[in-house]
């Protein structure tokens, strides 16, 4: 999950500067790439083969082939050290761009049609310019099959061009609009993360996307916020929010080059995570479960938040717990969840806060001794 962002030297024509300026600005919306737009525009005097040598700077180069850059007669022996032999032997990537109806030597691949600036070969030369691994892999997250909507193809290209094309954050209605968003538009993104919504908190959301990314958090939810936008916005993340109902997502629009759709309709099959089970009855307070088994759960989630390091989860556990218990008048759960959570609060550093739940806890739900008379 590398955030280093990778360069681009564009060789030119002074001619042809609109097509390679806004090739380079669709670039840097979404490939991860600093284009070196300036620098790769031919001068008096200079032709491409001089142009591409000095492009090898740059992790990749593109050249843009058009009537004002080829030169007439162009003999295979004057261009293929730079274009073909060179780069090879340094390892750079070099890639060709047509502008209009010219005729560059056919050896020469990839190469991208770009006359009129077209969407799909302007994807395509994205993705090529990011190169990532293809995403059949197994840790690479396959949305399930789900029946076409009406209107998809539509829906699919706005959504291309508002979140794929370029960082940013949109909300559908049908979460299969939204898997199909995945299937075509999944290799534009270094990695896709899903968070099945409903009725949980954004703790526990935030807690969620954390630990499929792999980071331990540990501090409270403005912490765990903060650093999942630290991480996030610095990388080409997509981040599908589904089945959204009552929980604000907006905390969890992370901004900078992470794009974020949001699904409010639901169809996802039911998650066996424990963790997340224990929430939703929590948050729902199944009327069905007994006390025991309710007490029975907590104590669970309460394990599994700390050995993941999910602490702001176990403290928003602790106090659905805990008021469930002052409902029940239990002094014995009152007093243990209160333990916990001021374990937790002099962790964080909220040494006052926890000094007054701690003496709290001692005055109303200690067992206390009878007085001698």
């Amino acid at each position: 999950m590398q955030a280093l962002i990778s360069t681009l030297f564009p060789c030119y024509a002074p001619g042809d500067r609109a097509t390679a300026a806004a090739v380079a600005a669709f670039l840097e919306r979404g490939a991860d790439v600093r284009v070196f737009l300036d620098e790769g525009e031919m001068r008096p005097g200079e032709d491409l083969v001089a142009k591409a040598r000095d492009a090898r700077m740059a992790d990749v180069v593109l050249v843009f082939f058009s009537r004002e850059s080829m030169p007439p007669g162009w003999a295979r022996a004057q261009w293929e050290d730079a274009l073909v032999k060179e780069p090879a032997a340094e390892g750079v990537r070099i890639g060709f761009v047509r502008c209009d109806d010219c005729v560059p030597p056919a050896v020469l691949k990839p190469r991208f049609e770009l006359a009129g600036l077209p969407l799909g070969p302007l994807r395509e030369l994205k993705r090529w310019v990011r190169d990532r691994e293809p995403r059949h892999q197994e840790a690479a997250y396959l949305p399930p099959p789900v029946p076409r909507c009406l209107g998809q193809d539509a829906g699919l290209e706005v959504l291309g061009i508002a979140i794929a094309d370029r960082a940013g954050a949109e909300t559908v209605a049908n979460l299969g609009l939204a898997f199909e968003f995945v299937r075509a538009y999944g290799d534009d993104f270094d990695e896709v993360f899903v968070l099945e919504s409903g009725v949980r908190s954004v703790t526990a959301l935030a807690g969620d996307l954390g630990a499929q990314i792999g980071l331990r958090l540990e501090g409270d939810l403005d912490d765990n916020l903060a650093r999942l936008r630290e991480f996030c916005s610095a990388r080409r993340f997509l981040l599908l929010l589904a089945d959204v109902r009552t929980t604000d997502p907006h905390e969890l629009i992370l901004g900078g080059r992470c794009s974020t759709l949001i699904s409010t309709g639901g169809g996802l099959e039911p998650a066996g995570d424990t963790l997340r089970h224990i929430q939703e009855t929590f948050a729902s307070l199944d009327s069905a479960l007994s006390w025991t088994e309710l007490c029975d759960l907590a104590r669970t989630g309460r394990r599994l938040t700390r050995e993941q390091g999910r602490i702001a989860e176990c403290y928003e556990l602790m106090q659905l717990w805990h008021a469930a218990a002052e409902v029940r008048g239990d002094r014995k759960v009152l007093g243990e969840s209160a333990r916990e959570m001021v374990w937790i609060l002099e962790g964080w550093g909220h040494e006052e806060e926890a000094r007054n739940l701690d003496c709290r806890r001692a005055a109303e739900f200690d067992d206390q001794m009878p007085l001698p008379f």
